[in-house]
């Protein structure tokens, strides 16, 4: 036997020492309130009635819901056919084409991130292609670019009008680097909440010369108004992909189901690329009962009442003095608004100081957890708050109410216990909270 010789030497020059990925340090235990990850806090759009359900050889069911645990010795579908042809049946909407969508122009995976990590392996490669994105944007599409060691261009949304895309700064980009070969766009905007412009996606995706496939993020498309989702554009456009999600709208977060609707030609390189059976049984099996016609009226019902405390939040906050404006727009099941160093009326300006101070607090005192958006382009001042259950959304008026008349209207009484410094690092942090 040869003798050992020493220890591994863990490079700590890796690419792993270079990515700033943070989740959220405020978890739940059992009496926090979590509007920071734009979960669906009615839970998910499956009928669980304990009473209807039962198991017989080891299926459990429960009206419409089959799982069958018998068989989770034998790998599940590679292919997942059943599954594919549900999303594709549920986006078929003929809004924006005639021709229908088939399973071979789906990609399924773990959650949209899969597929966002897929996309830049198939198109970009390593220390030489680029990715254009938009910010204020998601965050992991930056994060995947850096683990695979690809360079991020940024072409910022237009804060003077609502967040919408720049198309002409954008193809002017594209024209002038053809490294760029994928461009990620999020619509509904995260954290910005409002659809981008149908035609300012058709002008990138009938740039004259670049050679690149554009990326829609459609995870909160949803929220939206009834047709707003482009996924059967795929079918006109074989240079676009959509990619959409279970875990909002649907509230099945925790079985991270992803698609990402393409070309045939597409579909095909990235179902090349993915693990063999990277969808497990389980996932496969509630995520196709979610697409049943009963298990779909659940699902629109639970969005109907967050839509309604959306509108409650779109009128409370306001009357909470030094809540400032919504910026962005109301497409999705979140809010972005300004936190002011003191009212409006007295000339209150947005303060990253005063936002940090009421995260903090509400997270740390109150257990109350939203989004601190602050350091993004053009969201000064800003939170994202996740629009909960009704009960929830009580909580949060409340506390916001109370924390704002504590702190008072002087934003240096915020932060008295920091140094100019650690208010900064703090505030860095906060904002690099992935999702």
């Amino acid at each position: 036997m040869c003798a050992r010789v020493g220890s591994f030497p863990i490079r700590t020059d890796s690419r792993s020492y270079l990515i700033r990925y943070f989740f959220s340090d405020y978890k739940d235990d059992g009496t926090n309130v979590l509007l920071d990850a734009n979960e669906n806090a009615y839970g998910p759009s499956l009928d669980l009635a304990p009473a209807g359900s039962h198991m017989t050889n080891g299926t459990v069911t429960s009206s419409n819901l089959n799982v069958n645990f018998l068989r989770l010795n034998r790998y599940p579908d590679p292919h997942q056919i059943e599954l594919k042809t549900a999303l594709c049946k549920f986006r078929n909407t003929h809004t924006h084409s005639t021709k229908d969508l088939t399973p071979d122009n789906l990609f399924v995976g773990v959650g949209s991130d899969e597929a966002i990590d897929v996309l830049l392996r198939c198109f970009c490669t390593p220390g030489r292609d680029k990715i254009l994105t938009c910010p204020p944007t998601y965050g992991m599409y930056a994060v995947s670019a850096q683990a695979n060691d690809v360079e991020i261009v940024k072409v910022p949304l237009n804060t003077e009008q609502a967040f919408q895309l720049q198309p002409e700064a954008i193809k002017s980009t594209l024209s002038s680097d053809p490294a760029i070969k994928l461009v990620y766009i999020c619509s509904p905007g995260n954290p910005t909440a409002n659809l981008m412009s149908k035609s300012d996606i058709q002008q990138i995706l009938e740039h004259p010369t670049w050679n690149g496939i554009v990326v829609l993020d459609e995870a909160y498309i949803d929220f939206s108004p009834d047709g707003s989702s482009l996924a059967e554009w795929v079918t006109e456009w074989p240079n676009l992909v959509v990619m959409q999600t279970l875990s909002k709208a649907f509230g099945m977060a925790g079985i991270r189901l992803g698609a990402a609707f393409a070309s045939q030609q597409i579909s095909r390189l990235l179902n090349n690329l993915k693990a063999p059976y990277n969808i497990s049984s389980p996932t496969s099996a509630l995520a196709t009962a979610a697409l049943r016609p009963e298990n779909l009226a659940i699902m629109r019902s639970n969005r109907a009442k967050i839509l309604e405390q959306r509108a409650r939040l779109l009128e409370e906050l306001p009357k909470i003095p030094r809540i400032g404006r919504f910026l962005g727009g109301t497409a999705s099941n979140y809010l972005l608004l300004e936190i002011l160093d003191k009212p409006r009326n007295q000339g209150g300006h947005a303060s990253n100081e005063s936002a940090m101070a009421l995260y903090e607090r509400l997270a740390e005192t109150r257990g109350v957890v939203v989004r601190f958006r602050g350091k993004e382009v053009g969201c000064e001042g800003c939170l994202r708050i996740t629009v909960g259950t009704s009960e929830e959304v009580d909580r949060l008026l409340a506390e916001t109410r109370s924390i704002l008349q504590d702190l008072g209207y002087d934003s240096k009484t915020d932060t008295s216990a920091t140094t100019s410094r650690e208010e900064e690092g703090k505030e860095t942090e906060a904002s690099d909270v992935v999702a």
